[in-house]
């Protein structure tokens, strides 16, 4: 099945994973409603059982209402090498979601969307079994349209790749994707459709 990919750099896996060892991350500790109750530090927050924590997931699409994805780098502590959504991440302590997800998107892909909107939340709890690690997270989405090439960080991104429905499906049969992926995508279904005026078949 032919995808149509965007131009990506490899990463290669390291002994130790950058982003274990660097300086702590903080993240949003929230309530079964949303509302902050505190921080953790990013790594502690994943591990079993979870601490549930605010998080953003955002799917961007081009014309032609391709969905793009992303392979995750070799080098992540967490889900290396799966694919996933556009972009996902974690506001830090008191930045608006929205913030957080235009900022992240820029500074993976090297890009910013010609259009985002806010497309609801979804709350899930997602053990990832190679890892060990749990998502516990009250998760912001946001859809919208991108008209750059995607030009990846290579210690965030392996690959990058526009796809229709149909090529999603293909890539779900031969390849593992994030544990959280299929979740947040069902949520963000409706606005992804309204987006497109279902002309692409999401």
């Amino acid at each position: 099945m032919p995808i149509t990919s965007a131009t990506g750099r490899s990463a290669g896996s390291a002994p130790v994973p950058a982003d274990a060892t660097a300086e702590p991350i903080m993240l949003e500790l929230v309530d079964e409603n949303g509302r902050t109750i505190g921080t953790a530090e990013k790594v502690s927050a994943h591990l079993a059982p979870g601490r549930l924590h605010r998080a953003f997931s955002v799917f961007l699409l081009d014309d032609a209402g391709r969905l793009l994805l992303q392979q995750r780098a070799l080098g992540k502590y967490h889900s290396p090498g799966v694919w996933s959504n556009t972009c996902c991440g974690h506001p830090y302590p008191g930045e608006p979601p929205f913030v957080a997800a235009a900022r992240r998107t820029g500074e993976e892909l090297g890009l910013a969307p010609s259009l985002m909107r806010e497309a609801g939340t979804v709350r899930y709890n997602h053990p990832d079994p190679a890892s060990g690690l749990v998502e516990q997270e009250y998760n912001h989405l946001f859809v919208g349209t991108v008209r750059a090439e995607p030009s990846p960080d290579p210690e965030e991104i392996a690959e990058t790749a526009f796809v229709t429905p149909g090529e999603l499906a293909g890539l779900l049969e031969k390849h593992p994707f994030s544990a959280w992926f299929t979740t947040v995508l069902d949520a963000a279904r409706p606005a992804i459709r309204e987006l497109t005026g279902d002309a692409a078949g999401w």
